[in-house]
C-alpha cells in the first residue's frame, strides 16, 4: 500500500512523504505506483524548477519526499494542495491502494 501523508500548519501544506506499493500489480507493471509517481515527480519539478520555489527534495526507493522552505510565499503550497487532490483522485478509482493522511500542526497566520 502507498502512504501518502501531507503536513500542514496553520492550514498551509508544507511536506508530504510518499512511501510504499500500491500492490495493484507486479512492480514494473503497475499503473497506481506509476501515476503516483509521475504526479509527485511532477509536483516537485514544478517547485524546484518552474516556480523557483525553495525546497528540499529527498529521493530513495518507494520514497519522496517534499519539504517546503518558505510554505507561505509564492505557489508551493497551492502545488501540494493540488497534489492531495490528484492522489484523492486516484486512491477513489484504486481502493486499497493507498491511504492518505493530512496532518495539521497549529500555528497559522
Amino acid at each position: 500500500m502507498i502512504h501518502a501523508v501531507f503536513e500542514s500548519e496553520g492550514g498551509t501544506l508544507r511536506t508530504v512523504s510518499v512511501k510504499g506499493h500500491a500492490e495493484f500489480a507486479d512492480p514494473g507493471q503497475d499503473i497506481v505506483c506509476a501515476a503516483v509517481s509521475s504526479a509527485v515527480q511532477l509536483t516537485a519539478n514544478l517547485i524546484t524548477d518552474t516556480f523557483q520555489e525553495k525546497a528540499e527534495i529527498l529521493a530513495e526507493e518507494n520514497h519522496i519526499k517534499i519539504s517546503l522552505k518558505e510554505p507561505e510565499r509564492g505557489n508551493a503550497s497551492g502545488l501540494l494542495e493540488g497534489l492531495l487532490t490528484h492522489l484523492g483522485f486516484i486512491a477513489e478509482d484504486y481502493p486499497g491502494t493507498m491511504k492518505i493522511k493530512i496532518t495539521d500542526h497549529g500555528g497559522g497566520k
